[in-house]
């Protein structure tokens, strides 16, 4: 019995392990509570941390300021390797205007910040724990806490801790209350709004289209398949051929006769090219029958000896009776030329002669337990990476010492092009869901249980003697930047559920965009919310740097 009121009551590795363990399990099961749909989620760690903390949790400092850190990087790392692949493209088309309007969200928050400081006389620390919180950003509470600790302001990084608690609730209600409130004032009709999305996609969104083209170019006549497909490489994906009802396999070496229906995969942007080069193309709802001794398969992608070759030199269609017609990866439709390379975790449609498909399943793979091992390798060297890029000193005019990407930030932004690029030489960074998400999740427990165990001590006591105008201060953080931003986003004739996952975006905060999605079953909501994502962590990060470093 000793040794367990000793293990309860004594400052040691063994107890500071305990309690972070018994803060991260009560914190989720605190976040699991849904009032009016609204939960804590994993930020309820914070606030079990603060509680334990509050009634004297025997902790090691030391301990916790080390775990706390690298939950962090983890936590941005999963994001960035999560982000990468759409992070370029969301940049296009509306893309361009949700980051633009997500970046001055942030923009006005550091002005807002800036404002509280300069009318309250309150420490930097306090202001920045305050923005932090508000606009529920967890990476730029660890960016500011290094720069603070750096710059010789420790005591400074505990009390920025607990002004992030203290604005961190009205920080995810202002968000929600945001949407209500724009949803009044402009009578949006929310079918109108769904309807609205579906009609805009189906025109901007290019798709993979099943197509047959008849031969009708004599220039083709006689020619053979492997010429058909050099000329239509990034244009066509040649599945099979239909010849007087019946199907063939579209092998290089045979030969093309007139009349002949060329079956595959195009866009419609290169329908045009296609009739020039073939003759008359027809988009086709539902395909034509494969009869026969063919059939069409969906093949999981895991062996990691073809990972990162072209489809030209695995060769599947020069050793085998098939062709790769589409591949699917990380969300995304690819049509397949002689240049794309397969990747782990592709999803590879071939179409072809029955007997050999079992052998293109063996060759690829098609293994989830294959699959389904993390590669550590891979996390460690974009971690080192990423750590060296965050130490490299940002010289930005007017500030009395250069801001750092640092241990967020780094690590972001080397996921980030490390999940757009997915592998360097040999070495693949691909990452399966559930071990990305276990990462993520475990790193921003952890995170959030160190922030509270460590902010605690002092939290009620802060609280009384005048914190709860830190409340007030959160309050308008929070409400100004995205009422503004919400406010003229629909004047612009923005689609308002595009507008509620650009404000849960820009604001980083997965219980809001859960709240949005709620409010239609769309996937306008979570596609905003990916495609400000990236920039906004960024700006987060590098904005609570420049803060800490313009009034210190």
């Amino acid at each position: 019995m000793e040794v367990f009121i000793k293990l309860f009551t004594t400052p040691s590795v063994a107890s500071t392990l305990l309690f972070l363990c018994l803060t991260a399990f009560t914190g989720i099961l605190l976040g699991g509570i849904s009032i009016k749909k609204i939960k804590l989620g994993v930020a309820g760690t914070l606030f079990t941390g603060i509680l334990f903390s509050h009634f004297g949790a025997p902790i090691d400092e030391h301990i916790l300021h080390f775990i706390r850190e690298f939950g962090l990087i983890l936590f941005v790392y999963g994001i960035g390797i999560t982000m990468g692949p759409r992070f370029f493209s969301s940049f296009k088309k509306d893309g361009i205007v949700l980051n633009a309007l997500a970046a001055g969200i942030a923009l006005m928050g550091l002005g807002m910040a800036l404002l509280v400081w300069k009318l309250t006389g309150l420490p930097s620390g306090v202001v920045i724990g305050i923005l932090s919180g508000a606009v529920t950003n967890t990476p730029s509470l660890g960016a500011a806490q290094q720069v603070l600790i750096e710059q010789g302001g420790a005591a400074a990084g505990a009390s920025t801790g607990m002004a992030y608690a203290v604005a961190y609730p009205f920080g995810i209600l202002g968000i929600i209350f945001t949407m209500i409130i724009l949803r009044i004032v402009f009578r949006i009709s929310i079918n109108k709004e769904v309807q609205s999305y579906n009609e805009s996609l189906s025109k901007e969104s290019v798709q993979l289209e099943s197509v047959e083209a008849s031969v009708m170019n004599p220039s083709l006549f006689g020619k053979t398949i492997e010429y058909l497909k050099r000329i239509t490489d990034k244009e066509l994906a040649v599945s099979r051929i239909l010849r007087e009802g019946e199907t063939i396999v579209a092998t290089d070496d045979v030969e093309i006769k007139k009349d002949d229906i060329i079956c595959g995969v195009s866009t419609k942007d290169n329908l045009e090219s296609l009739e020039v080069k073939i003759g008359q193309v027809k988009v086709v709802e539902t395909p034509s029958e494969i009869q026969g001794p063919h059939a069409i398969i969906n093949v999981l992608m895991t062996n990691k000896r073809l990972a990162g070759k072209t489809i030209e030199q695995v060769g599947i269609y020069r050793r085998y009776p098939a062709n790769v017609t589409r591949i699917y990866r990380a969300g995304v439709k690819i049509l397949p030329t002689h240049d794309t390379t397969l990747e782990m975790g592709d999803t590879v449609r071939v179409v072809g002669k029955k007997e050999a498909l079992s052998e293109i399943k063996k060759e690829l793979g098609d293994s989830v337990h294959e699959l389904a091992k993390p590669n550590i390798i891979s996390i460690f060297v974009g971690i080192f990476l990423g750590l060296l890029v965050g130490s490299i000193p940002i010289f930005i005019p007017g500030l009395p010492a250069p801001a750092k990407l640092g241990l967020a930030g780094g690590p972001l932004i080397i996921a980030i092009l490390l999940g757009y690029k997915g592998r360097i030489g040999k070495l693949s960074f691909y990452m399966t869901p559930g071990a990305n998400y276990i990462i993520r999740e475990l790193g921003i427990v952890m995170f959030l249980a160190c922030v509270g165990l460590l902010s605690g001590e002092k939290f009620v006591e802060t609280i009384v003697n005048g914190g709860w105008l830190w409340m007030l201060y959160g309050m308008a953080v929070t409400l100004v930047p995205i009422l503004l931003a919400g406010i003229i986003a629909r004047m612009m004739k923005i689609n308002y559920l595009k507008i509620c996952g650009m404000i849960a975006g820009s604001m980083t905060d997965p219980p809001a965009l859960e709240f949005a999605n709620n409010i239609a079953p769309s996937y306008a909501q979570a596609n905003a919310y990916a495609m400000v994502y990236p920039l906004t962590m960024l700006l987060r990060i590098l904005f609570a740097q420049i803060f800490v470093l313009m009034t210190i």
